[in-house]
């Protein structure tokens, strides 16, 4: 029995046990693997704009800190609990190793409706919730940067209060912050970005065309509407988009810059009154070259995998495929070609790493550099997967997380156990 628990904690350890048995990892060496470091809750009281105090569930898991200090997104959302905390740290931590950066795993937040609070009570929500972390993180202890329901603005709360704390101002402690207070060129745009680079040597790889391909983006949030859009200029035609409110659909495709307008205008593409509306499982099961789960958790199980029709999966969430789909997608007669989430999403940690580095060096790199060097980073990563997959007859899948989780397990080889 541990704290963590839920079935999103449940879908990562079952990834996890599925390759310890592939790489032969002793069963007395796996907890120390997969058992998170750190795992915090918190009690984070604020004063209401009614006068009334209201205390919120604050989480943060470190799952390791074996290669360097952890690292990971904050998300502010209603379901927030320690379990899917702990699950996305751990995914994290094998991210992180997969694309070289020297982190571990983190991932924190609170249990509550962002939406639902005044300017003043969500700063004021950030500003405690760091307030109470500050004895346990640190700018090579752990990281924070921002995730579903959080922002820059929340970022640079975070950062004022630390940096009250210690006294002087430290950019460092957190990534994703405005630009202006040190945070990093392309910052927001990363992680969509990546998704679209890999989709690109995806479609290379299977002999496809850009211009002749469709794709349905699956949540619009920053992630999957800076996805659709550059998906777009590659030619590649939209056919869907959806948010948590609705999903919509148009043979002819979108003009995605249009629905982000409407998106900036109206906050949900509730009012949007293009194309037609279809229910999230027809959109995720509905014909296409490119299917880009960029929302939630375990969207694709043993219930629809058989249904895809799409050519790529390119997962822009964290855990939307479950094990049992992943099963289902690689017996087909002909094969999804999936580019796993701890690649495929690894853009934002990426550059992440370029902030945190520009920050411990006062330094400032210009777009073009930073961009240069994350297609590196995804390009190396990308043919490393490729190579393990086809030396080992594996998934991309199994490859992915086979590199991370072995180079997590040799580090803690080399170093040891400290009495």
């Amino acid at each position: 029995m541990t704290i963590y628990s839920g079935p999103v904690y449940q879908m990562a350890e079952r990834q996890f046990h599925l390759v310890a048995d592939h790489l032969n990892i002793p069963i007395d060496e796996r907890e120390r693997l997969l058992r998170p470091k750190r795992g915090i809750t918190l009690a984070v009281p604020i004063q209401m704009d009614d006068g009334s105090t209201t205390v919120f569930d604050g989480f943060r898991v470190q799952h390791h800190l074996t290669m360097g200090p952890t690292k990971g997104g904050t998300r502010f959302a209603p379901a927030v609990d320690m379990g899917e905390v702990a699950a996305l740290a751990t995914w994290m931590s094998w991210k992180c190793a997969l694309v070289g950066l020297p982190y571990g795993g983190a991932k924190g937040g609170v249990a509550c409706d962002p939406r639902a609070l005044s300017r003043r009570e969500l700063e004021s929500l950030s500003r405690r919730y760091m307030q109470e972390m500050i004895p346990f993180v640190g700018v090579h202890i752990d990281v924070m940067a921002p995730d579903l329901g959080t922002n820059e603005q929340t970022m640079a709360w975070f950062m004022d209060t630390y940096s009250m704390h210690a006294g002087h101002t430290t950019p460092e402690i957190v990534t994703g912050k405005p630009v202006s207070v040190g945070g990093t060129k392309g910052r927001r745009e990363a992680t969509g970005l990546g998704v679209v680079h890999l989709v690109a040597r995806a479609l290379t790889h299977l002999g496809m065309r850009a211009d002749a391909s469709t794709a349905i983006v699956q949540g619009f949030g920053n992630v999957g509407s800076i996805a659709a859009l550059e998906l777009s200029r590659l030619g590649v035609r939209i056919l869907g988009v959806s948010d948590e409110y609705v999903a919509i659909f148009d043979p002819n495709g979108f003009d995605v810059e249009e629905l982000i307008r409407h998106m900036e205008e109206h906050g949900s593409l509730q009012s949007c009154e293009l194309g037609q509306r279809v229910t999230q499982e027809q959109l995720l099961t509905s014909n296409c070259d490119i299917l880009v789960p960029a929302a939630v958790e375990r969207v694709i199980d043993e219930g629809n995998a058989a249904k895809l029709s799409c050519r790529i999966l390119a997962e822009a969430a964290n855990g939307p495929t479950t094990p049992e789909a992943d099963l289902i997608l690689s017996e087909r007669d002909e094969p999804v070609f999936v580019i796993p989430d701890i690649l495929c999403n690894s853009g934002g940690v990426i550059v992440s790493y370029f902030e945190w580095l520009q920050g411990l060096h006062q330094e400032n790199w210009d777009e073009e550099e930073i961009l240069r060097k994350l297609r590196h980073k995804l390009d190396e990563s990308f043919d490393e997967v490729m190579a393990r997959a086809k030396r080992e007859n594996i998934s991309t899948r199994f490859a992915a997380l086979s590199i991370g989780i072995e180079k997590v397990w040799s580090a803690k080889k080399q170093r040891g156990l400290f009495p």
